[in-house]
């Protein structure tokens, strides 16, 4: 989209689209990491208890949640003001607004609880299964990337230094601590991701009681429009994120059969 704007200057959803995804290409990193930690500590606490509960992790990952709307939204206020200045022909640079700020002051606290969630979650990684554990070497490996990016972000955001300006920058500096940054990132949790097992989820067999068709068929009917609703929602990004947050019917079972088993 940058690139593009050198033939069409005027087109203001260019910029605005560029605007939007360099304030917002942090987000879902750090919301991956968080998944595959999330992962990770589900996997522990199947044989070991831990006083951090996977809804903490949760909270973060609503942390990161709000600053991506919150770059986003910033991301197009930013954007008009600068094209409005082009066409007043005036040489304002880009100047990211207060919702800028808060998005990335939000990114922060989040990496914070991020690499704070890795060190606490490595001292449990021995009662993982072994092939869990690539989990954390993946979120360890990212850390060191994604903070140069939090920094390129936070000189971008709150600097008055041209350089890091998101727009009229320098484009070496942007390449070396954006760009760059991201790519080993999205290569190391998409290698890890595909070399994990698959978690094959168990429901809890609820015995043999015979039901009249009149009874179950409309209960039958509504549970497959839900599960039409589910599969459209995962096939889109924010349907994605929403169900992050909503408790899953199936993981309930799951969890309340392995705690029947651990009785026994």
């Amino acid at each position: 989209m940058e690139l593009a704007t050198i033939n069409d200057p005027t087109n203001t959803d260019l910029y605005t689209g560029y605007a939007i995804l360099n304030n917002v290409a942090l987000s879902p990193l750090m919301l991956a990491a968080m998944g595959l930690l999330g992962r990770l500590l589900e996997d522990i606490r199947e044989t070991h208890d831990t006083k951090l509960h996977p809804m903490i992790l949760r909270v973060v990952q609503l942390v990161i949640l709000v600053g991506l709307i919150l770059g986003i939204v910033g991301g197009v206020d930013a954007a008009d003001a600068y094209i409005k200045a082009l066409g007043a022909g005036s040489t304002a640079a880009y100047t990211p607004g207060s919702l800028n700020k808060a998005g990335t002051a939000l990114f922060v606290i989040a990496y914070v609880a991020l690499a704070a969630f890795t060190i606490a979650i490595s001292f449990q990684t021995p009662y993982a299964q072994a092939g869990e554990k690539r989990l954390l070497y993946a979120v360890a490996f990212a850390l060191p990337f994604l903070l140069v990016r939090l920094v390129y972000s936070c000189f971008s955001t709150f600097s008055h230094n041209l350089k890091f300006n998101l727009l009229a920058g320098d484009e070496t500096v942007l390449l070396c601590m954006a760009y760059l940054m991201e790519l080993p990132v999205v290569i190391v949790f998409e290698v890890t991701g595909l070399s994990l097992r698959k978690v094959v989820k168990v429901e809890r067999q609820t015995g043999t009681r015979q039901m009249n068709s009149s009874d179950s068929s409309q209960p039958m009917q509504k549970k497959g429009k839900g599960d039409m609703v589910l599969k459209i929602a995962k096939k889109t990004i924010i349907g994605r994120i929403v169900m992050a947050f909503v408790p899953s019917e199936k993981h309930d079972l799951e969890m309340q059969s392995h705690e029947e088993h651990m009785t026994k």
